[in-house]
């Protein structure tokens, strides 16, 4: 019987609390190696939306931010802080379910999310600013890949992360919200289960998996591990971005 295929996990140690500005990609390989963790080829690194965000300056102040009157009457109906529901409008393409306590919108990037992905937790000054996604996380995460091939000379595959919630199911996983350099789906089409019937409509969300096998390591709360490396996984297959993942209208039936 052939080897059963190993897949290992670390998460990088010590990197510091990120500010604008700052090169993550220095930052992160420098903790790995001098943790004694080397990037080899075929390893996917998992980076927090988080930092990608930091980064790049998507720290907003909320005292800088005028609610227009849009914001306001639906911040009274969700009873939310009205700047941060600018924040959430200017961020979406449309509300998809509000309540009290409740914003879900259809995110500009496609997805639908509560608060269009916008967090206040683990950041500095929580109650006063508001961290918005990157602006452009597949390019990002191209970005990243080529600075890492630049640095080091090996191909990797990079998965920025977010955690969502699901309508169906209670608690958040991770998500891909970028990918480079790895098959973001994996179509299963036409290939034969155990029985030898052939699947007709199975398509595996591969880059999901990833970033939710890494969130086992880099958590949501306090532990302050923000980038995850994969090894051992099957990268074969052409290589995707975080956008295949998004259903396409017409093959949605619940929105």
């Amino acid at each position: 019987m052939p080897e059963a295929p190993r897949l290992s996990a670390y998460a990088i140690p010590d990197i510091p609390l990120i500010q604008p500005g700052d090169d993550i990609v220095d930052i992160m390989l420098d903790k790995a190696q001098a943790a004694g963790l080397a990037l080899g080829d075929g390893d996917v690194l998992v980076i927090s939306s988080k930092i990608v965000s930091k980064a790049a300056g998507r720290l907003i102040c909320l005292d800088t931010v005028r609610a227009s009157q849009a914001a306001l009457q639906l911040a009274a109906e969700t009873d939310k802080d009205p700047r941060l529901v600018e924040l959430i409008l200017s961020e979406s393409d449309h509300v998809s379910r509000k309540r009290r306590g409740v914003l879900v919108t259809k995110h500009r990037l496609g997805f639908v999310s509560a608060n269009a992905g916008i967090d206040q937790s683990n950041i500095e000054g929580g109650g006063d600013r508001a961290l918005l996604l990157p602006v452009a996380p597949d390019q990002a995460a191209r970005a990243i890949r080529r600075q890492i091939k630049a640095r080091l000379g090996i191909q990797v595959g990079v998965i920025i992360s977010d955690s969502h919630g699901r309508p169906f199911r209670v608690g958040n996983v991770g998500v891909a919200i970028g990918a480079a350099g790895l098959p973001t789906i994996k179509d299963l089409r036409g290939s034969r289960d155990l029985y030898g019937r052939i699947l007709e409509i199975t398509q595996v969300a591969y880059a999901d998996l990833v970033a939710s096998a890494a969130h086992l390591l880099c958590g949501e709360a306090d532990e302050g591990l923000p980038a995850v490396v994969l090894r051992g996984l099957d990268g074969g297959g052409a290589h995707g971005c975080a956008a295949d993942l998004i259903r396409a209208p017409e093959h949605d039936l619940y929105r």
